[in-house]
């Protein structure tokens, strides 16, 4: 497995990985509480993006946060529609 994915170093634990766990327990949390919990994946996805300008600078993260702020807030007005 290492060798075809080409892992040379042990794993490093970086705050995405932290990010991408929020994520999942996001989405969990709006499919069994509803469209009401949009608020805070649409705080996450801010928060992250204001990191990716400020300090990361990677445009995966960038568009990751950008889709997820773009996503929640598409959930918020149908909740309020």
């Amino acid at each position: 497995m290492k060798k075809f994915f080409k892992i040379e170093t042990p794993y490093t634990f970086e705050m995405n990985d932290l990010r991408a766990i929020i994520q999942i327990i996001n989405v969990i949390l709006i499919m069994i509480f509803g469209l009401s919990v949009s608020w805070f994946g649409l705080a996450l996805a801010v928060f992250g993006l204001i990191k990716d300008f400020t300090t990361d600078r990677h445009i995966n993260g960038i568009a990751m946060h950008l889709a997820s702020a773009v996503l929640n807030i598409y959930f918020l007005t149908l909740l309020y529609k």
